[in-house]
């Protein structure tokens, strides 16, 4: 990436020596250009469409557990016989996951090249999948969620950062993203019927279905990105630790990062605890049938899907600031329908609206995140807010099941209302300074 930057400088720098030549030689001058710009411009990478379509599967096995959760939560709730406020629990060991995730991300970075970065999040994720099969003890149960998530945080992540630093990565963003909604479609609609088809329910089954894909997935990263599995020679030792740290140091120096990882604080929230306890809302609150409620959060997902692939380029043409603010309030207007009306079929469509028009949020965000951040911190700090916004992804559901346990599931409604409203509030405070239509 910082290579790109200094390419791109090289470039600007050439253009700049010719523009002040006599007028006489514009004519070769403008030639000479034209061969500096081919000739300094940053190589494609190689297997480009096939990293893209690898980084794509590894957001689709993601998406894949974070969508199935909410269908599966009833079950879990009933089998271990615990309450709301146990399954917290399922959400700190989440927030443990990112929390370590991001600890350790800038030592692995300057140790590790991007494949062998990207294989081990890919078996981190098929290792807590294949532990979940035969249905552990709650405990264990738990563990694995913190598996999942430190694998989904450095397969996702980097993948991310890959993504991000391709030319037009609004494109690429908004496609990874929409496989991301497209895994948490498709995780509800197999965990609904593995878990219903029996009379005594067999949810657990259901993992066999994303340890299949997830194995999937570390083949596809390990042979989309063998070409990033040594990394070049370097100097290691103190100066290398001393580099780590004060590229920590300058990431969390920057206003701009604080920011942006506000909004995905918020934004995440908001989604994750919506898609984790939907279910149990509409069977406790709404009194539908939990059999029939677990393909609810699928028009979520679906139509977050639709949303990332159809409003990634209107968006991106007619202004990121002003599009994603328009559609946090539309969020929050749909949200108050859920809310408000007690009817399943109008609240199963507003959802699903709900879920189109926040899907541009996360790559729009990413996108704008990396013309905010300079070029020498723009990995750290991609690696931070992603991970940052997977904490608060973890801390209000959480927060969520532990109110619940007190006054009840309806909590979840206020709580929606309240981090859609501080999505909206915190993309307005991002930098406004910047060139958010750079390519």
């Amino acid at each position: 990436m910082s290579t790109q930057t200094q390419t791109e400088t090289i470039v600007l720098q050439s253009r700049a020596s010719h523009e002040a030549t006599p007028a006489e030689h514009e004519l070769e001058n403008e030639h000479e250009n034209e061969h500096e710009i081919l000739q300094h411009s940053p190589p494609v990478p190689k297997w480009l469409y096939f990293k893209v379509l690898s980084a794509a599967l590894s957001f689709f096995v993601a998406g894949i557990n974070d969508g199935s959760l909410g269908s599966i939560i009833p079950y879990v709730i009933r089998t271990y016989n615990i309450g709301t406020d146990m399954v917290a629990v399922v959400y700190a060991t989440t927030f443990l996951g990112w929390l370590i995730a991001a600890l350790t991300n800038s030592p692995i970075t300057k140790n590790l090249n991007l494949g062998p970065i990207l294989t081990l999040g890919a078996s981190l994720q098929v290792l807590a999948h294949i532990l979940r099969v035969w249905e552990p003890p709650f405990p264990l149960y738990c563990v694995t969620f913190f598996l999942a998530s430190l694998g989904q945080a450095y397969n996702d992540t980097h993948a991310n950062t890959f993504i991000s630093a391709l030319p037009s990565a609004h494109r690429y963003l908004g496609f990874i993203h929409a496989m991301y909604m497209a895994g948490c479609l498709v995780g509800p609609f197999v965990a609904t019927a593995v878990a219903s088809a029996n009379a005594e329910p067999k949810w657990a089954l259901f993992y066999l279905f994303p340890v299949g894909v997830g194995v999937l997935n570390l083949v596809s990263v390990a042979a989309a990105f063998r070409d990033r599995m040594v990394r070049s020679p370097v100097v290691r030792g103190e100066g290398g630790e001393r580099s780590a740290l004060r590229e920590i140091r300058d990431t969390l120096s920057t206003p701009g990062v604080w920011l942006v990882s506000l909004f995905f604080f918020f934004f995440l929230g908001a989604a994750i605890t919506a898609s984790g306890w939907m279910v149990e809302y509409l069977v406790v609150v709404r009194n539908g049938n939990v059999k029939e409620m677990g393909y609810i959060p699928a028009g979520y997902f679906g139509g977050g899907f639709l949303g990332r692939l159809i409003l990634a380029e209107p968006t991106h043409r007619l202004g990121e600031r002003r599009m994603i603010f328009i559609y946090a309030v539309l969020c929050v207007g749909l949200q108050l329908v859920f809310w408000l009306v007690p009817n399943i079929i109008t609240e199963a469509v507003a959802v699903s609206l709900l879920g189109f028009f926040s899907g541009p949020f996360f790559a729009t965000g990413i996108s704008v995140g990396t013309k905010i951040f300079a070029p020498e911190i723009r990995s750290s700090a991609i690696a931070f807010v992603f991970v940052l916004g997977q904490i608060g992804g973890s801390v209000f559901p959480a927060l969520t099941g532990i109110i619940a346990g007190k006054v009840g599931v309806q909590v979840l409604q206020p709580m929606l209302v309240g981090l859609l409203g501080a999505a909206g509030v915190s993309w307005l405070m991002l930098p406004k300074d910047v060139a958010l239509h750079r390519d």
